[in-house]
């Protein structure tokens, strides 16, 4: 290959690899958000109250589950529709006796052997018998109308799965700040698939399903919020977001939102072997589930084509295109030692959570090399607030 086909390949590279990273990082948002705009599918929402069960599997949350419960038991619903079951996974704190304590307010206890979330609600789900499952995590308190307003979106025969939005409370440090605005981002781009049509999967803390939808969770699988939400999509249901029903979280730091993302991206990769239907034509959100998820776990395999074709290009090109990598990586990396009230921390504190997304990225691919099991860490941060 002559110097200048090589040239004129190399340019195209950079040029298709450049592309892509616009289009996933803001071409497609856009496009998602005029969808939504122009082409909604309102849920058709009434008074409804089923009966339901709420499932809360957890694992030493002997600090927080009795704020929990409090906030379960206070919330707007008709107490006889309600039953309320506390998984305890194997727990090996005080938390079965927090639960017991709760017994005369009718919360049943069911310790099954230590096995993982997945395992926790297998052994759950036949107990129950509620209409609607709704599954929730220790960690979050819930708005009072919060489980009403996911009743509602029931009244429409096509919804199978509704998630509540999860509100992330203002951190104190700016790493904490742009981890939330990163959620709300995230929370911004389900909101909105919700309205075209569906999501892929729940908002793990705080969703419900439809009983008769559920099914059996592999129990190696990272993200049974995904999984199970998507065998009612794959029944034609749809997986809507109710965004007036509020679930409240502290912020956490950017180390435990890196092993978050390395488990859901890792989860990522299992979805795509449990429903390999999701990259074809049967799936009706393909568009959508490509320009997202799949452009998500390619990014940053995009990143390094970009800085290597950045190599095999004219000048001046090359040294501004090389130098602006090096000021954005530099100042990511070294965001640690700038102090909280320079001018730079706004620019390198967002550059330092992008590119820990992009090595949790790559860090995924690890779910194939070892145990998935392994790649679950307890969050053990301070206790909720509202």
């Amino acid at each position: 290959m002559g110097s200048d086909a090589r040239q004129v390949l190399v340019t195209g590279a950079f040029i298709v690899f450049s592309l892509a990273i616009a289009y996933i990082l803001a071409g497609y948002p856009v496009l998602l958000g005029l969808t939504a705009r122009y082409f909604a599918r309102p849920v058709r929402k009434g008074e409804l109250e089923p009966s339901i069960s709420v499932i809360i599997p957890v694992f030493n949350g002997e600090h927080l589950l009795a704020d929990k419960l409090r906030s379960v038991l206070a919330v707007d619903y008709p107490r006889s529709k309600m039953e309320i079951v506390v998984v305890s996974d194997g727990s090996t704190d005080s938390t079965d006796a927090v639960a017991e304590s709760f017994a005369g307010e009718g919360i049943r206890l069911l310790r099954v052997p230590r096995g993982g979330k997945p395992a926790a609600l297998n052994a759950s789900i036949p107990t129950v018998s509620g209409e609607i499952l709704l599954l929730t995590d220790v960690r979050q308190a819930l708005a009072p109308d919060s489980v009403r307003r996911l009743m509602n979106c029931f009244a429409d025969p096509e919804v199978g799965v509704v998630s509540g939005e999860l509100i992330i409370l203002s951190g104190k440090s700016r790493e904490e700040a742009q981890i939330g605005l990163y959620w709300r981002f995230e929370t911004w781009m389900r909101d909105q698939l919700g309205l075209v049509d569906s999501m892929f999967g729940a908002t793990g803390p705080f969703y419900a399903i439809r009983r008769d939808l559920a099914v059996k969770i592999p129990p190696d699988m990272l993200l049974d919020d995904v999984y199970l939400p998507l065998s009612a999509f794959f029944r034609g249901y749809r997986l809507v977001m109710e965004n007036k029903a509020k679930a409240y979280d502290t912020p956490t730091s950017l180390e435990t939102e890196f092993r978050r993302k390395v488990r859901t991206l890792a989860g990522n990769y299992q979805i795509l072997v449990a429903y390999p239907r999701l990259l074809g034509w049967g799936n009706r959100m393909w568009w959508h589930f490509v320009s997202y998820k799949v452009g998500r776990l390619l990014l940053p395999w995009l990143l390094i084509g970009v800085a290597v074709t950045s190599w095999g290009l004219e000048e001046p090109w090359r040294s501004l295109v090389l130098l602006g990598q090096l000021l954005a990586y530099g100042l990511a990396a070294l965001d640690g030692w700038i102090g909280p009230g320079s001018p730079l921390k706004r620019i390198s504190s967002p550059l330092r959570t992008f590119v820990t997304m992009m090595v949790a990225a790559v860090q995924g691919l690890s779910v194939f090399f070892i145990p998935a099991q392994s790649l679950w860490k307890v969050t053990s941060e301070s206790k909720f607030k509202k």
